[in-house]
């Protein structure tokens, strides 16, 4: 497993930058969260003081270099505008933008790796073309749109879809005891059906609208490394020895196109989980999205560089995750570039 540490150790200098770039962009956000804290109604006076206390009356350097200290102890600073620690803020957000996330995730898998086989077992063919159109038509359109757009039809057109009012209705059903945060995992262990069925209602068309979205990669990556798997030396041999369609489809082509399928799958992963902040907002989705929408209005320093480095992290484990996943599907290879 030294590969991994490797890969771990070449992480820190991409953190370290972003860490930089955070504190940097943070304090070009517009506004003056001093004055925000303070209220409209607050006068130079109380403003000054507020910010010595904030620590922005102080060099950048200093700020800098005291963020840094911060960050070591584990503290990224209070919202100015929940009032909350940001890492009880984004430990409470991050399972329902994760919840989502996976959900919209699994609903395109399910959809674009059939069609990706499916394209390439009749290539050039009807089915083929029509798997290509319907792909393509499906990501032409932004991710917001389809969400207004379904929300329309399924809710105020057809009346089939919940009120979308975020992930639950708290009007009529109460939040499960948090163990996971995910309201879907934790009604089923509390036992409460009723929740279950309501929570997954209203996950169903943000999931949906984020999803279609990542068909497209999922499904040409699929076809493309069938259409190469299905075209190797191993496959030709596989057939010649006549063993049946079904075992040369998925014993021999899926499984070596499951390599560069594994690595799309984690970078749509890493994009879904970054752009689902349109999605929360339509449907008043609790997560990490929407509160840092929410800390970019408010120049919300310590939230926004919160936000960013808790994706940074992510992002970077993700990717080594995908990197160990690639090992195991495929033993030849390693990253020690």
């Amino acid at each position: 497993m030294s590969f991994v540490w490797k890969r771990f150790l070449g992480t820190v200098p991409t953190l370290f930058g972003i860490v930089v770039i955070t504190f940097m962009l943070s304090h070009a956000l517009p506004g003056d969260p001093a004055a925000y804290f303070a209220g409209p109604a607050a006068n130079a006076e109380s403003i000054a003081q507020i910010r010595t206390s904030l620590g922005l009356d102080k060099s950048l350097p200093a700020q800098f270099f005291k963020y840094v200290g911060d960050l070591a102890h584990g503290d990224l600073g209070t919202s100015l505008t929940t009032g909350q620690p940001v890492l009880v803020d984004l430990a409470t957000r991050l399972p329902a933008s994760i919840e989502l996330t996976l959900c919209a995730l699994l609903f395109a898998v399910g959809i674009a790796m059939p069609m990706g086989l499916l394209a390439a077992t009749r290539p050039d063919s009807a089915l083929d073309h029509f798997c290509r159109g319907t792909i393509t038509v499906s990501s032409a359109f932004p991710t917001f749109f389809v969400g207004l757009l379904l929300v329309f039809v399924f809710y105020f057109s057809l009346d089939w879809s919940p009120q979308p009012v975020g992930r639950l209705n708290e009007m009529l059903y109460s939040p499960p005891v948090r163990v996971t945060g995910s309201y879907v995992v934790d009604s089923v262990i509390a036992g409460d059906f009723n929740v279950f069925r309501a929570s997954l209602a209203q996950l169903i068309l943000p999931s949906i609208s984020l999803g279609l979205f990542a068909l497209a990669p999922i499904a040409r990556i699929t076809r493309a490394s069938m259409l190469a798997a299905l075209e190797a030396d191993f496959t030709r041999t596989a057939r010649a020895g006549g063993l049946s369609g079904r075992t040369i489809l998925m014993t021999y082509a899926f499984r070596n196109a499951l390599l560069p399928i594994a690595n799309i799958l984690g970078m749509v992963f890493s994009f879904l989980l970054g752009s689902n902040v349109l999605i929360e907002q339509v449907f008043g989705w609790q997560g990490v999205g929407a509160y840092a929408v929410s800390a970019v209005l408010a120049s919300d320093y310590a939230a926004v560089q919160g936000f960013v480095l808790m994706m940074a992290l992510l992002y970077t484990l993700l990717n080594l995750t995908v990197d160990v996943a690639s090992t195991l599907i495929d033993p030849r290879v390693r990253f020690e570039g």
